[in-house]
């Protein structure tokens, strides 16, 4: 697949992905009412959105793109801060002297 077919693809993608989200969102009703959405189609819009996300992620696999985006607060670095912890330090030291 060209590039300029996978960037359409992509476009597709996203527009087909923001309908469905927006269908969603618009017929969100408040805990208790009858949804206006039949169980079936609300099912078939979370099936369509899983499909999309796939193809997304197998898009922008085969386009090199990373998939490590994660949330950030404000300040904060994007470099990850793992922090090795001994074992040792987990177990509780029992006193000899008790």
């Amino acid at each position: 697949m060209s590039e300029q077919d996978s960037s359409k693809e992509q476009e597709i993608l996203q527009m087909v992905k923001r309908v469905l989200t927006d269908v969603a969102r618009d017929t969100h009703v408040k805990p208790g009412l009858r949804h206006p959405l039949a169980e079936n189609t609300i099912l078939g819009i979370r099936d369509c959105l899983a499909l999309i996300t796939a193809r997304e992620s197998e898009l922008n696999l085969a386009n090199g793109n990373e998939q490590n985006m994660r949330p950030t607060f404000a300040g904060e670095s994007n470099a990850p801060k793992n922090v090795v912890v001994s074992i040792d330090q987990l177990t509780r030291k029992t006193d000899p002297d008790k």
